[in-house]
């Protein structure tokens, strides 16, 4: 542990704070006035550095923890995440599940209520238009995608909601506006919210969701999140936001985390970011997410670009994603990678790990150089440093399986 806080200390906070604010997926330009969750002011109480991202002022990191030191806590504990910039709908009508398999990847026909799963959105050239997390439960889909996509996202499911209704299709679509996201996370994640429900939540596994009073708060439960940990993504009425987050906050295993935490956490998950690790050229294959595609849903396709899909999953792609430990300099975003100094990809994240203490990054390189254990380089500031393709998470899951 104390070596692990000695390197998170060691990890500029300017450096964390200029990397999420070159991924900030909709930069505020001069004058913009900018969007505000409801913790907004807490957040700026308890020594919250606002950053804008993607049209919205968030917490990078507290003063009361470096972007490092917060990391670590995660790992090993667990923190408070505001993610209420998200943008989280309600779908409904007895069509719904039709319709969304006509504009994601999912096989949602086949998922159990109250389960959810990882999807993305595709256009007609299999491209992927965001990643979103999508729960079913009995009368509606619960989805939830990223902030700096929401209004591409919303023109294109209206687009194509509007299509689908003026053909009979029974379906409607609802933001959820009047709940934010607060995400809950590390290992004794489940620890603490079990202090707070009065019961054991060991049968609740990785990526079901449920309806659940939290100290007389109704609330929707995910668990799931972003830092490849065990932990919880609560939607929490308006008005009960602030006194839930204090309640969570109170126990002294908890911590609040910004931005600057949530992006290392996740590169060492191995988990992708829109915008950088993921966009509308590249498709579920090439990134490494066929699993998204429903076994049923590749051989029936039904959904766009499915054509392109399914010509990748019978004869192989062009370049693939990869994860890279990185010797000397960390590699960011837009390093080149080269292979017997042939130019063979950049990368598309990349940052010091706390947990590990290397370099690490993700990146896409051509077919042929993607396997474990390829020695590559990197140039980094003008030189080339040794690098190894290396299979993802860099860091093991702790996610709750029963």
């Amino acid at each position: 542990m104390l070596s692990a806080l000695k390197f998170a200390k060691s990890i500029p906070a300017a450096s964390a704070l200029r990397s999420v604010q070159q991924r900030a997926y909709a930069a505020a330009a001069t004058g913009e006035v900018l969007k505000k969750t409801v913790l907004h002011d807490y957040h700026v109480e308890n020594g919250g550095k606002m950053v804008p991202f993607a049209g919205w002022s968030m917490p990078v990191q507290y003063a009361n923890l470096g972007v490092g030191a917060s990391h670590v806590w995660t790992r090993q504990n667990a923190s408070v995440f505001d993610v209420s910039h998200m943008l989280a709908t309600r779908i409904t009508g007895k069509d719904r599940v039709k319709f969304y398999e006509s504009i994601t990847v999912a096989d949602i026909e086949n998922l159990p209520v109250g389960s959810s799963t990882l999807s993305v959105f595709t256009n007609e050239n299999g491209g992927i238009i965001d990643d979103t997390i999508i729960c079913k439960h009995q009368d509606s889909l619960y989805v939830v995608s990223n902030a700096g996509c929401a209004d591409k996202d919303l023109a294109h499911i209206r687009t194509h909601l509007k299509d689908f209704q003026n053909k009979g299709g029974d379906v409607d679509l609802k933001i959820i506006d009047d709940h934010q996201l607060v995400a809950l996370q590390g290992p004794k994640a489940a620890e603490v919210l079990e202090g707070l429900v009065g019961k054991s939540l060991q049968d609740f596994p990785f990526m079901d969701g449920r309806f659940m009073d939290i100290k007389g708060i109704h609330c929707h439960v995910a668990r799931s999140g972003y830092t490849g940990e065990d932990g919880f993504e609560i939607s929490v009425p308006n008005s009960d936001t602030v006194e839930f987050t204090k309640l969570l906050v109170a126990d002294p295993r908890v911590e609040l985390a910004g931005l600057g935490a949530r992006d290392s956490l996740r590169l060492e998950a191995g988990l992708c970011l829109y915008g950088h690790d993921l966009d509308d050229t590249i498709t579920p294959i090439e990134a490494g997410l066929t699993w998204t595609v429903g076994k049923r849903r590749r051989t029936e396709g039904g959904f766009l670009g499915a054509a392109k899909i399914q010509d990748q999953l019978k004869n192989g792609v062009s370049r693939r994603r990869i994860g890279l430990l990185v010797q000397g300099a960390p590699a960011r975003e837009g390093a080149l990678i080269y292979s017997n100094g042939e130019l063979v990809g950049k990368v598309t994240s990349g940052c010091p790990s706390p947990s590990i203490k290397k370099n690490v990054a993700m990146g896409y390189v051509k077919n042929g150089v993607h396997k474990s254990g390829t020695e590559l380089e990197v140039e980094v500031r003008g030189r080339k440093q040794k690098a190894v393709v290396t299979k993802m998470p860099f860091v093991p899951a702790g996610y709750h399986k029963i």
